[in-house]
């Protein structure tokens, strides 16, 4: 009950890679402005120089999220309740799970849902070590469309099902995409069944701004990576050389928005398509959001959720919200 099938998990992964990868990069290089899924960005080098984004003394998210994660575990623990079903989306490295989990009062069964095979076979075989107690069922799936839940996971006999989205992944979302993917977690859920989802705060444009351009470099690499990744899998020809990573923060939209900048005119050639720059055009990779508590609360609420609780942090950067299905 506990096994990993790693042969449906890389075929999962392949059909990423071969099929809708390559729909998804032609679409959004067509489109003017030029654009591309920040989901692509978790490669195996990307999700490696993602973790590396969170130990960089600018990116305050992931450190600030798990220090008031762990304040705040009893309470999370009493709100879940005995014997909870996990579903992670976007489960990644599984670092924030581990906590998670060892904190809740036997939880029966966890299903990590991410859109990296190599990452998620990787952290779900640890995870297993860790937890053997817990039935483990991996699932490869983009979380922007429908995912097909295992058939134990999906079924109506389940009951109390938790959905953990932690790291602010929903900041990535569009107001109508939010809106739209927190409509199909509802979906999912049973009345009573609860969703346990961080999100960064609005904050001082300054702070911000030094969150996604940090001294290191580490941003500018992970954004760059995007196209070694286009090059490596789809056979495109980007000189990574004649871009450059750009991040500011958006008054008016209340987002961080990432780009990467042409530094001159240059033609670029995917799968047989053509793709002209000029110097100074941009494609535009990634937004994220920036919320208040009544922001999260009133989306939470047009979704079919009560907003039963917020915590933050002491310094009110970073919120961690449990909502539960009305």
């Amino acid at each position: 009950m506990n096994s990993i099938n790693a042969e449906k998990i890389t075929e999962g992964a392949a059909y990423f890679r071969e099929t809708q990868f390559l729909q998804d990069v032609i679409h959004g290089l067509s489109q003017s402005p030029k654009s591309l899924p920040c989901k692509y960005f978790y490669d195996e080098r990307g999700s490696i120089l993602f973790t590396e984004i969170c130990k960089t003394e600018e990116y305050y998210i992931t450190s600030t999220e798990l220090t008031l994660l762990d304040e705040i575990l009893p309470d999370i623990a009493r709100l879940v309740g005995r014997n909870a079903n996990i579903i992670e989306y976007g489960s990644g490295e599984g670092r924030k799970i581990r906590h998670l989990l060892a904190a809740l009062d036997n939880p029966k069964s966890y299903t990590p849902i991410d859109i990296s095979a190599e990452i998620l076979l990787r952290s779900t075989s640890q995870l297993k070590r860790e937890f053997p107690q817990i039935i483990i069922h991996p699932v490869v799936g983009d979380y922007m469309s429908h995912i097909r839940l295992p058939e134990v996971v999906a079924s109506d006999r389940i009951n109390h099902r938790v959905v953990f989205f932690p790291g602010s992944t929903i900041s990535n979302f569009s107001p109508d995409e939010a809106q739209a993917f927190l409509g199909r977690i509802n979906a999912l859920l049973k009345p009573g069944d609860g969703l346990l989802l961080g999100v960064d705060l609005l904050k001082s444009p300054n702070r911000l701004h030094e969150a996604y351009n940090d001294k290191e470099g580490v941003t500018a690499d992970f954004n760059l990576n995007l196209l070694r990744r286009i090059n490596n899998e789809l056979g495109a020809d980007f000189d990574r050389h004649q871009f450059e990573h750009y991040a500011f923060f958006n008054m008016e939209l209340s987002r961080i928005e990432m780009h990467l900048v042409s530094l001159k005119n240059q033609t670029v050639h995917i799968a047989g398509h053509r793709f002209h720059f000029k110097c100074g055009e941009t494609i535009h990779t990634e937004n994220s959001y920036k919320y208040t508590i009544e922001d999260v609360a009133k989306l939470g609420i047009a979704c079919g959720f009560n907003h039963i609780k917020a915590w933050t942090d002491h310094n009110a950067l970073f919120s961690i919200h449990y909502l539960m299905r009305a």
